[in-house]
């Protein structure tokens, strides 16, 4: 049985550790979904992330919660940008040059937990997505992370 939680928080900024690492800003829409977004660094490339997420409550626990959403990104990448320096979760992408534009889809799943005492939320997940490129490459990642926010 899934139960409905309600948001412990309505905003929280944070960073994200993983293949899309970076700031994060979320926003609690309603006691079961929020919007996300990431603005990410890796590698001499940029991404801009949003995600429409769901929070239902984890194991009866308070504070814990699934994170399941989808979305999209767009990536800039610079000429310097060197795949196979990145995680090995990462393809080698040689075609990739200064200037190029990736266009994607993203979906979103994992766990979050709000301490209840003190403004801190910390989740681990996946955020999969499946990318095109302006040079014709496709690019499909898992994409693991974990995060940390500070929640009002």
């Amino acid at each position: 049985m899934i139960h409905q939680v309600h948001a412990q928080y309505n905003f929280a900024v944070g960073v994200r550790s993983g293949g899309t690492s970076g700031l994060t800003l979320k926003a609690i829409t309603s006691p079961t979904t929020a919007v996300e977004g990431i603005i990410g660094f890796w590698n001499d490339g940029l991404s801009f992330t949003g995600i429409f997420e769901k929070h239902p409550q984890a194991f009866d626990v308070e504070g814990l919660h699934w994170m399941l959403g989808v979305g999209a990104h767009v990536a800039l990448y610079e000429d310097n940008f060197r795949g196979k320096t990145g995680p090995a979760w990462y393809d080698d992408h040689p075609e990739i040059v200064d200037g190029d534009l990736g266009l994607g889809v993203d979906a979103k799943a994992g766990i979050e937990y709000k301490f209840p005492v003190i403004p801190l939320a910390v989740s681990v997940g996946f955020k999969p997505f499946l990318e095109f490129t302006t040079e014709g490459e496709v690019w499909l990642s898992a994409d693991p992370g974990v995060g940390l926010k500070l929640a009002f």
